[in-house]
Formats: C-alpha cells, structure tokens, sequence
C-alpha cells in the first residue's frame, strides 16, 4: 500500500533509490532528500515558533530563498538530463535536502499567516428570542 501511494509522487525507479535491509524505499534518493529537508525544515519552524519567535517571510525574500535552495536540485537533474553526469543517490539526497526544508518553511509561515475566525460566520452573542 506504502509502493502504491508513493508511486503517485515518485518514479520509484531502482537505481535510483536506496535499500533498507534489502528492500527498495518507496521513493527515489532525490525524493527522499526532498522529504527529510522539509522534516527538517517544519520542525524548525515550528520549534521557532514554539519558543515566542514566528517565522515570517517577505515575498521577495522567500523567492530568492526559493531559487537558492533549488540550485542543487537543478544543478543535479539538468545535466543529469541531458546525459552529462549521472549523480549518485547520495549526491541526489543531499541536494534535495534544501529545496524540501524551504517548501516546508513557506509552507508552514504562509499557514501562520491565515486567520480561520475571519472565515467563520460569527455566532450571536445574544440568544434570538423564539418567534
């Protein structure tokens, strides 16, 4: 079921993935780099936000954070693409690491930022008579 619900994410491809006591993780090295980054990066945020400092980002600022903590990625599946190099699942994992963790630090300050009582209708405070 595991295999089933990560092949909508990920090729799965076998080269490409890492072994766990024999068994193919259920997704690539990149994937997984991916997904530990932003781990990492939600609880770093969130033990930010725990300790009385918020994280908040400016739009400009989370872009540029954006394109910096993409370069590794790009600089892995461009020539990864075009046939130049083929890194390996290691090279692959770390360099999904950052690209996960600032997902997970917009993602995580753009839900602080939405205040749910603004989308609620308001009960009355006082009971309405009955008619």
């Amino acid at each position: 079921m595991v295999y089933g619900i990560a092949s909508f994410v990920c090729h799965q491809v076998p080269e490409r993935s890492f072994y766990l006591a024999g068994f193919q993780l259920p997704v690539c090295a990149r994937c997984l780099g991916i997904y530990l980054g932003a781990s990492v990066g939600a609880g770093g945020v969130w033990i930010r936000a725990n300790s009385g400092r918020p994280v908040s980002l400016a739009s400009v600022t989370a872009r540029r954070l954006a394109v910096a903590a993409a370069s590794p990625t790009l600089f892995t599946v461009v020539p990864e693409i075009a046939g130049i190099w083929y890194p390996s699942n290691v090279t692959r994992a770390l360099a999904g690491l950052p690209l996960g963790a600032m997902t997970a630090l917009v993602v995580m300050s753009a839900l602080a930022t939405v205040h749910y009582d603004e989308c609620v209708p308001r009960r009355p405070t006082v009971p309405k008579p009955p008619p």
